[in-house]
């Protein structure tokens, strides 16, 4: 199985759509999407729910109005103001959860005990069907933590289904920018595509997401979104990849028929031929050259 993420230096840039695409053209694949913080693969694969799973992380506070003396230690040393005081509308001490951090400080020092450190619930994971093959994705709870943990989940379930299936490919859509989901999503994968445009902030993300990759030893790939709306940061684009050693395999060309495939909810490879599908086709050939050739000893490709 050789395992493929598909990161961008910030959000926007084709991202999800190029790995709706891959799924569609790969047949043989397991599907995730690791944007968990924003997840939308779903919204072109369609999947059908198999299975899910609550995902724990980190610990609230709940104060048991019964047990507590009003004593106001929790408040005063609550950094993070996430202590209500009583008021007339609400006699009792109670805790905001969207500003409580789970440091623990206000159970340690209540005197009376009475505040309850259960794991807060995030989440969900699911395991769905679709029409390309299993597809393993996740839902935040408004506010929710994420900080790597949900993704390197995500990802673990994707691979043990991917092992089990026999599967050639795991794609997987990854969190844009170089935060910890980005690292979380990417850690030994065999190979890294990064998407971008090209425009001034395009190159540098790009420069900021190759740095990352560099660092962690991992093959990085490049693949331009609509290259052709601006010819000239797409030549510095290249030249910049040639510079640091990564591939350019790929240059799609502005094409709306993205956009009417978005609008439908499907790849753009399910549509009509057109100039953005032949240029993921051809793409997709490349990246299988690059994964089928992968030296396991160096960890680049060959």
């Amino acid at each position: 199985m050789k395992e493929l993420v598909i990161i961008s230096g910030k959000g926007g840039t084709g991202k999800t759509s190029l790995t709706a695409a891959l799924c569609h053209l790969a047949k043989d694949v397991v599907c995730a999407d690791c944007d968990v913080d924003a997840a939308d693969l779903h919204l072109l694969l369609q999947p059908q729910i198999q299975q899910a799973q609550d995902f724990y992380s980190g610990n609230e506070a709940q104060i048991r109005p019964q047990d507590c003396r009003h004593c106001d230690l929790c408040a005063q040393y609550c950094a993070f103001e996430a202590v209500v005081r009583p008021s007339t509308d609400q006699p009792n001490y109670r805790i905001d959860p969207l500003a409580c951090e789970g440091c623990g400080v206000c159970v340690h020092f209540c005197p009376a005990q009475a505040i309850d450190f259960p794991e807060r619930l995030c989440g969900q994971w699911f395991q769905s069907s679709t029409a390309y093959g299993p597809l393993i994705h996740a839902r935040l709870g408004i506010g929710a933590e994420n900080s790597g943990k949900l993704v390197s989940l995500v990802r673990r379930q994707a691979r043990a289904l991917a092992t089990e299936r026999g599967s050639a490919y795991l794609l997987i859509d990854g969190p844009p920018g170089i935060g910890c989901p980005v690292i979380a999503s990417i850690s030994g994968a065999d190979a890294v595509l990064i998407i971008t445009e090209p425009t001034l902030s395009g190159r540098h993300d790009f420069l900021r997401v190759a740095e990352l990759c560099r660092h962690f030893r991992l093959p990085a790939l490049l693949c331009i979104n609509k290259w052709d709306i601006n010819p000239q940061q797409s030549q510095l684009l290249q030249q910049e990849a040639e510079r640091l050693n990564v591939p350019l395999l790929g240059r799609l060309p502005y094409d709306p028929q993205l956009t009417q495939a978005q609008l439908q909810g499907r790849p753009v490879t399910c549509l009509e031929p057109s100039a953005a599908s032949a240029a993921i086709g051809k793409l997709w050939r490349n990246l299988r050259l690059k994964l089928d050739t992968h030296n396991p000893q160096t960890g680049v490709p060959a």
